[in-house]
């Protein structure tokens, strides 16, 4: 039967599983496969996995009971292989990449932001700041414009919004990168400038936590700050 994967931890890890179940219906029991140095958390894998809600909460109890107790390796819902064997092999030949990671993890959680501001707020501060586009506004308004200047004055706001959008992820990131110990950047969607994962030890948790408050308050209500936290450190294996 195939295996299913949650997380990597070195083998002295307390692997505290009671309580815990694993992906399936019904639940499929954890077990942990071992070598000297490393172990994995595992069960058997249902023939249909899916990205339910049971499943996807089973996966993150798992990291969250092992994160609790000690440095992890978390793996993305989904990871599955053949067999015990295979998993193995695997933690064996991945000795060294996997031993450094953990070193690197080691007393760290991930934050996770994404970042937004009112369209309409930034349109409007667009328009005030910007000479070329407030005149095309105004021209078009007069309704004496040519049919050429709303294509103008949207390539322009275009232009104006990924550039001050740059200049804030930039901002912000400066702002909150000295408080972690290292940052994974994605790329933004919808009206996101910022979308970005923290590594962020144990000890220096509280000042991340107070610089993104200040900061959200430094930027102001027209702002959009989602920190989510603390996590397993998915971004950072």
């Amino acid at each position: 039967m195939a295996v299913y994967v949650y997380s990597i931890v070195r083998a002295t890890h307390p692997q505290r599983l009671d309580g815990l179940h694993g992906v399936g219906d019904p639940p499929a029991t954890l077990r942990t496969v071992r070598t000297e140095t490393l172990s994995a958390v595992v069960s058997d894998a249902p023939e249909e996995l899916r990205p339910k809600r049971r499943d996807l909460s089973a996966h993150q109890s798992v990291q969250e009971q092992l994160m609790a107790d000690g440095t992890v390796l978390p793996l993305q819902f989904g990871f599955t292989t053949t067999d015990d064997d295979a998993v193995r092999a695997v933690l064996e030949d991945g000795t060294d990449n996997f031993s450094e990671r953990l070193r690197a993890l080691e007393g760290c959680m991930e934050y996770h932001l994404k970042a937004a501001q009112d369209e309409d707020a930034l349109l409007r501060q667009i328009l005030q700041e910007s000479d070329e586009a407030r005149e095309l506004n105004e021209e078009i308004r007069s309704g004496r414009s040519s049919p050429e200047l709303p294509l103008a004055l949207g390539e322009l706001v275009s232009q104006e919004v990924q550039a001050r959008q740059d200049r804030l992820a930039v901002g912000v990131l400066d702002a909150l990168r000295g408080f972690a110990r290292e940052e994974r950047s994605s790329q933004p969607t919808g009206n996101d400038f910022l979308n970005v994962s923290f590594l962020v030890e144990r000890d220096n948790e509280k000042s991340f936590l107070g610089a993104e408050q200040d900061l959200a308050k430094e930027l102001g209500e027209d702002f959009d700050l989602r920190l989510v936290g603390p996590l397993p450190a998915y971004s950072f294996v």
